[in-house]
């Protein structure tokens, strides 16, 4: 129900989040473990409401509320697959789609170049939902009142009906804040703006939740007040808050990923490499890095005999070396032969230079001028150092001073 975006500068991890369930249009789909522990209560909770309306299904109810809550995950399943289906036709990458405890998430791994993509791309999973709501409901229409697939078909459409309009309200990290977010850009031309706006409005509608559903479901005639205990009390009070902290966490999430979004340009493959110095294979590893002290150098390139680069000595791999043995040791041995992905054009930064190191993860890249001129080499290290840097000034006190 909510849509994600990871800039993280770092090596790819294995994918994960629970079991993958298959994968569509190339996406993997997921289902955490805190979808099961949902399910059951589900199960349970539904199958207690049916023991009321048919009776006659006996511990039976609990097989017929287990079907209830595959089938409406499956309804969230298809209002993430839209959300996918619409990044994917914009160009944009979905990692994974994620089914968890409240609802699922895909996650798209960059932002929408225009407002009006970014409304699009967050309106059609409600869309979907009001429309699965609708097939249900005429459903519902064909079949015998008070049966179990009448109970099933009403049970369906009234959840997806409430899953659109949850999704439809007006605050990130929701889809409606995602509508928000992109009509402000659209006015403002900044999509900063928007995101503050859509952000500060999500932690507003979490206090909302937290305070006027509890109110909402005791005095709104959503329950039997004679029947009220203070056991329902207490979770109407736990689900708003859980509720709450979901949406006050993800608009503070999208905040802090704009604001790392602003600082993006400063990750440039230009300032964040190291000079290097090239050496022939057979050079020794006490000779080669006495040539980049004497250079004030702080990588080695092996080149062939014409000059032309063919491996990077790795830095952990110098490390791994003693020095009494580093005399004996030639710097081919320590070398990883260079490869399309490992050449970095040193005018990358921003975006384009993190999609570069996430489609080919290794420790050192080759940086090259436009002309393929060695411009020395770039250290995965040395990038993620310089984004946790732009992190720790996101996060510094209010007030406080800028670290440049």
């Amino acid at each position: 129900m909510r849509d994600t975006e990871s800039d993280r500068p770092q090596r790819p991890k294995k994918a994960g989040g629970g079991l993958l369930m298959g994968r569509v249009l190339g996406v993997p789909i997921y289902v955490a473990p805190s979808w099961f522990l949902v399910a059951a209560l589900i199960t349970w909770f539904f199958g207690n409401q049916l023991d009321r309306v048919l009776p006659e299904l006996g511990n039976g109810r609990y097989l017929v509320s287990l079907f209830f809550a595959v089938a409406f995950y499956g309804s969230v399943l298809v209002h993430e697959l839209a959300h996918t289906v619409a990044a994917l036709r914009f160009g944009l990458p979905v990692r994974r789609i994620q089914l968890q405890f409240f609802g699922g998430v895909s996650e798209i791994e960059k932002e929408s170049q225009t407002p009006g993509r970014e409304f699009t791309l967050a309106f059609v999973g409600p869309l979907l939902s009001l429309l699965l709501a609708g097939v249900f409901w005429a459903g519902l229409l064909a079949v015998e009142a008070g049966t179990v697939p009448g109970v099933l078909l009403a049970g369906l459409a009234i959840s997806n009906l409430i899953v659109a309009v949850f999704n439809l309200l007006p605050g990130l990290p929701l889809d409606g804040g995602r509508m928000l977010r992109a009509l402000v850009w659209k006015i403002s031309g900044d999509p900063m703006t928007g995101t503050v706006a859509a952000a500060w409005t999500g932690r507003a509608l979490a206090l909302v939740v937290l305070i006027g559903l509890p109110l909402a479901t005791h005095a709104g005639g959503f329950t039997d007040r004679d029947s009220y205990t203070g056991a329902d009390s207490l979770t109407d009070a736990l689900l708003a808050a859980i509720l709450a902290a979901i949406i006050w966490t993800g608009a503070g999430n999208s905040l802090r990923v704009a604001r790392l979004r602003q600082r993006l340009p400063a990750l440039q493959a230009r300032r964040l490499t190291r000079r290097a110095v090239p050496v022939s294979p057979e050079t020794p590893l006490s000779e080669a890095l006495r040539r980049a002290n004497d250079a004030g150098a702080r990588a080695l390139v092996v080149v062939d005999a014409s000059g032309d680069p063919v491996s990077l000595v790795r830095e952990a791999g110098i490390a791994e070396v003693p020095e009494h043995r580093r005399p004996w040791v030639q710097v081919s041995t320590l070398a990883e032969d260079l490869t399309d992905g490992m050449r970095v054009p040193a005018e990358l930064s921003g975006e384009p230079l993190l999609e570069h190191l996430r489609a080919t993860p290794v420790t050192e890249y080759l940086v090259v001028e436009e002309t393929g001129e060695i411009y020395g080499v770039l250290s995965t290290a040395d990038v993620e150092r310089a984004f946790v840097e732009a992190m720790a000034k996101d996060r510094r006190p209010p007030g406080g001073p800028a670290a440049d």
